[in-house]
């Protein structure tokens, strides 16, 4: 395993080692096991206290089993997962829920994670009833600063999730996110549901949030753009596994994976005069019930050579912070 350099000294707030996450295939009438979808596949991951890691790649490249993995709203196949130098890997039910107010998620769909017969004040209390914290009238209190963080008002506590827009349901999901005052915050996908309008205005209240009450974020996109401008570093993920990982600024300058230098060739340019070569891939992603042997994207690869297709690609540093696992770099 690589570890990845931290140049600013930051703690190491969660780290991924060999994280596996692999769902059974069952046929049959007693349904057994006839195969095994890799989802996710000894992912070696760090992220700093205080930064936000972008996690991008194709739909159904395992981006949010990560997620959901770090959590342990689903389980690991194997590996280990690390917070605040805790292997919570292993940790019962018991232990894991009273884990549970330093992690948070904020999900994709903002009206699917609501629940439509409670008003949006209950849920945003939801946690801090569960946990216990605070009395009746603090846990009101609470809810009411919340929603004023986040742009809304206090008599939208008594509105249910129809009543609002897409965007403000979004806010909703954040504040809920925050009741318990989380240290660490997966953002699956946040603004993929909304307008192109309302989605900068959440990513700048989402950045606000984070300088506000110091958290760290796991930023889940398969927008660039969006990534660009909130995260620190971004990992790069294809079919399982990441093949690139760097901060912002030198990756989207100096991208070394032919997947990633693809996915930023398709990102728009608002200039019409402007051309610029795009990178069409060949083929469709394979089908990680069965993935390829050695490098994973060599049948999309127009760099592909011989060794791509029987050894898996080690990962090389190409400067102290930016990491690629690619043949064309031995």
């Amino acid at each position: 395993m690589t570890e990845f350099s931290n140049p600013q000294n930051k703690t190491e707030l969660v780290k991924l080692e060999n994280l596996t996450k692999h769902f059974p295939v069952r046929k049959g009438v007693f349904k057994g096991v006839k195969g095994w979808i890799q989802a996710v596949d000894k992912v070696n991951l760090t992220i700093h206290a205080g930064e936000t890691l972008g996690l991008v790649g194709e739909s159904g490249c395992g981006k949010t089993t990560v997620g959901r993995t770090i959590l342990r709203l689903i389980e690991p196949t194997s590996g280990k997962i690390f917070y605040k130098s805790q292997d919570i890997s292993e940790l019962n039910f018991k232990q894991m829920n009273n884990l549970r107010t330093e992690m948070q998620i904020i999900f994709q769909d903002p009206y699917a994670s609501l629940d439509p017969k409670k008003n949006v004040g209950t849920s945003i209390m939801e946690g801090l009833n569960i946990h216990k914290i605070g009395d009746k009238k603090q846990r009101y209190e609470t809810m009411q600063n919340l929603l004023y963080r986040v742009g809304l008002q206090d008599y939208h506590a008594n509105r249910y999730p129809s009543e609002f827009s897409g965007g403000q349901r979004q806010r909703i999901g954040i504040a809920r996110a925050l009741a318990l005052k989380p240290s660490f915050i997966i953002c699956d996908e946040p603004v993929s549901a909304l307008d192109v309008s309302i989605q900068s205005q959440v990513l700048n209240l989402l950045k606000d949030l984070q300088d506000e009450f110091d958290l760290t974020y796991l930023f889940i996109a398969h927008n660039l753009s969006v990534v660009e401008h909130i995260s620190d570093r971004v990992a790069v993920m294809y079919l399982g596994k990441i093949v690139e990982l760097s901060g912002s600024d030198e990756l989207f300058n100096n991208p070394c994976h032919p997947y990633t230098q693809a996915l930023f060739s398709a990102i728009p340019i608002p200039d019409p005069k402007r051309k610029y070569d795009r990178i069409i891939l060949k083929g469709d992603v394979p089908s990680p019930l069965n993935p390829p042997r050695g490098c994973r994207f060599h049948p999309r690869c127009p760099e592909a050579m011989d060794i791509c297709r029987k050894e898996e690609p080690p990962e090389r540093h190409i400067t102290d912070d930016h990491t690629v696992s690619c043949w064309l770099y031995e």
